[in-house]
């Protein structure tokens, strides 16, 4: 298969670091970055901006979480990620925020807020519109962004609301994840007795910010009856939401299929049409 060659080529040139593999061949010439840009005073409290050089201002703003079982990961690594984004005209904050050990539920979630209200006040000084924030994740970071979307406490500590967001785009998310199983996971949530309180799919009310909901229906990491009981959910109270399901990607493929050399131009498309069709 070629596009199994091609992974295998990318990963042998990157050392074996899947991440890294993907970011080889991803073009660097249709945006600027900026890098390092505080949003509050710990280490991992900090965040890129990255701005596409022929793009019509002001742009929509797109906050990207990435996963990692809510343990690890760092930004730098998801540049395959925001370079799809500009490449449809769209401003892109990629955050880092803090994680098991350093923190527990819901540090992580304070971070992410953060992070919006950082986006909303100084977003305009890089040419995006503050009017049009989209916060998006894959994994764990889509449970952040969902959390972000639907349970208004976390933005109204930053003098923020859900209704602030133009809208929320998961990929691959758990949304709807109890029991936990794997102890480390437990660990991260063990703060907080109530674990319903965890879900995403609790706080959905009615008034959501529109939703995307994207999944790989060969998903054996999350399963995708996460996407599926919160589309279901949402549909429920009457909020607009989009599902779409895949049948080969799994929980990696489907994240990786939007890196240049293995695009998928489907993904990419509805993700950009979903922003773009903004009522």
């Amino acid at each position: 298969m070629k596009i199994t060659a091609l992974l295998l080529l990318l990963l042998a040139l990157a050392a074996c670091s899947p991440l890294a593999a993907l970011n080889v061949l991803v073009p660097k010439s249709g945006f600027e970055r900026q890098a390092d840009l505080s949003y509050g005073n710990e280490p991992r409290q900090r965040l890129d901006v990255y701005v596409p050089r022929a793009a019509a201002t002001p742009a929509p703003v797109v906050v990207f979480f990435y996963g990692g079982s809510w343990q690890g990961g760092s930004r730098e690594s998801y540049l395959f990620v925001a370079e799809a984004l500009v490449s449809q005209g769209f401003v892109v904050v990629a955050p880092d925020y803090r994680v098991y050990p350093e923190v527990r539920y819901p540090g992580f979630l304070e971070d992410g807020a953060a992070a919006v209200a950082w986006t909303r006040r100084e977003i305009s000084r890089h040419g995006g519109d503050p009017a049009q924030i989209y916060v998006m994740g894959h994994s764990a970071g889509a449970h952040i962004a969902a959390m972000l979307a639907y349970d208004d406490e976390w933005l109204r500590k930053e003098g923020l609301a859900r209704t602030d967001l133009a809208g929320f785009i998961g990929l691959a998310g758990p949304y709807d994840f109890l029991p936990l199983t794997d102890p480390k996971v437990k660990a991260v949530f063990s703060s907080e007795p109530q674990l319903s309180r965890t879900q995403p799919i609790t706080y959905v009310r009615g008034g959501e910010p529109r939703s995307l909901l994207i999944t790989g229906d060969s998903d054996t990491t999350v399963s995708p009856r996460n996407t599926s009981r919160l589309a279901e959910k949402l549909r429920s109270v009457g909020s607009v939401v989009v599902e779409k399901h895949y049948e080969k990607p799994n929980h990696y493929t489907l994240l990786a299929a939007l890196a240049s050399p293995l695009r998928n131009d489907d993904l990419l498309g509805t993700i950009a049409g979903f922003v773009r069709a903004r009522p």
